[in-house]
């Protein structure tokens, strides 16, 4: 994350090197800083490696850069920068060769990252989450986490919102059935719309 911060200043050269007018420039930059603990959080849950997750989060924000006059309305932006760095990892994913990791070994690799609690319930569904299949992952970690509407997931996802809705309720009773009955807490806890 310090990388980010790093790579945020670097921007800040790029931007004033490549758009004279400052307006712009001070909101993208806002809207970056502002946007930064998410993008990071949501491209670690899709890529489950700190080091992908930043490199996700610095393309998404290079070509959230490039198309930021294509930005109508200042209250779409989350759900416009999540689209962008969805679809900068499925570039990611189609490019790079799957590592196989046990979830053992991800979960005690990564668990500085996810939730500093390390409570048995907490522990027992942050494991059940990462083993959810990527289709129930992703739509869950954007509304229990990111707080997302469907609305907001079908848009990032490209997919109605039923379906949106569908994978939702999919990935709670999958959740239900691995952490036996300890999940039905969480899963009242999302919004739905």
């Amino acid at each position: 994350m310090n990388n980010m911060v790093t790579s945020m200043a670097r921007f800040g050269v790029a931007f004033a090197q490549r758009n004279k007018d400052g307006v712009d420039q001070q909101r993208f930059v806002t809207l970056a800083q502002e946007s930064l603990p998410d993008l990071y959080r949501y491209a670690f849950w899709l890529s489950r490696d700190p080091a992908l997750a930043e490199d996700l989060v610095q393309a998404c924000l290079l070509r959230a850069w490039r198309s930021f006059g294509s930005l109508r309305a200042h209250n779409a932006a989350k759900s416009w920068l999540f689209t962008i760095l969805h679809r900068e990892h499925a570039r990611q994913f189609e490019r790079m060769e799957p590592q196989c990791v046990t979830n053992d070994d991800l979960h005690a690799r990564y668990d500085c990252y996810l939730d500093t609690s390390n409570d048995s319930c907490t522990t027992e569904l942050r494991r059940a989450i990462f083993e959810l299949e990527t289709q129930y992952r992703e739509p869950l970690v954007l509304q229990a986490l990111m707080g997302c509407t469907a609305r907001e997931i079908a848009a990032v996802m490209g997919i109605s919102t039923s379906a949106v809705l569908t994978r939702l309720s999919q990935a709670r009773k999958r959740l239900h059935r691995v952490v036996n009955g300890k999940a039905t807490h969480v899963a009242t806890q999302v919004r739905p719309h």
